[in-house]
């Protein structure tokens, strides 16, 4: 028991690692070769965000359940799938591994490893957005899960890859994931003084699909409760 503990928590921190340097490294190469089209940049820090996530869910997903994401741990904690105390693992190392995969991202393209994002992403419509992004993102999860779970990684990186243009804030969607972007001064970062309404929001989001999901897709297996 104790070695399939580490396996899930070592999966769930190099997911959320690779989430990560995935993420800010797009956005550094976007804005470099987008010559000052924003367009182009987000366009170029979209596709590979979605695209690693479908890698990373296939790789992973059979051995943590690929959630790199608290929010998706706490959902998954509520329906009894894993237990309180393995929650409370996956959560604190994927923040850890959030914040290792920005340095990575930095050190890749020589920039200073210690960073505070000064990009400003707040307010109502950046909060709305993100509690719209998390809703969808963990209905999209609930809905393949009951119904295709093997589509689970390709829709999850379909669902970000378009939430990255329909909504506002370009779909954090994810705790670890604001936090750790607070953590770079690039064109994925956000100011820190933005992330906990974005943290918020998506929390709230969650919750909220968490229990239409439930109502949805009715399980009336009876789901032992994982270590």
């Amino acid at each position: 028991m104790q070695s399939g503990i580490s396996r899930r928590i070592a999966a769930e921190a190099l997911g959320t690692f690779f989430l990560l340097a995935t993420v800010i490294g797009s956005g550094i190469m976007g804005e470099r070769l987008a010559g000052g089209n924003e367009a182009l940049a987000l366009l170029g820090n979209t596709l590979p965000t979605g695209a690693i996530l479908v890698v990373l869910i296939l790789i992973f997903g059979p051995v943590s359940g690929a959630h790199f994401n608290p929010a998706v741990t706490l959902v998954s904690a509520g329906r009894g799938e894993i237990s309180r105390q393995t929650a409370a693992a996956y959560i604190a190392v994927q923040i850890v591994a959030a914040v290792i995969g920005v340095w990575a991202a930095h050190a890749m393209f020589d920039l200073p490893l210690l960073q505070i994002s000064e990009k400003i992403r707040s307010g109502p419509a950046q909060w709305f957005a993100e509690f719209v992004a998390t809703f969808g993102l963990l209905l999209t999860i609930l809905g393949c899960v009951a119904r295709a779970p093997t589509a689970v990684p390709y829709a999850v990186g379909l669902y970000i890859t378009a939430a990255y243009w329909f909504t506002a804030s370009t779909s954090f969607a994810n705790p670890a994931v604001t936090m750790a972007r607070a953590l770079s001064n690039t064109f994925a970062g956000i100011a820190p003084a933005g992330v906990a309404g974005f943290i918020a929001a998506q929390l709230i989001g969650a919750f909220a699909a968490a229990i239409l999901g439930r109502w949805l897709w009715i399980d009336r297996r009876a789901k032992p409760r994982r270590a």
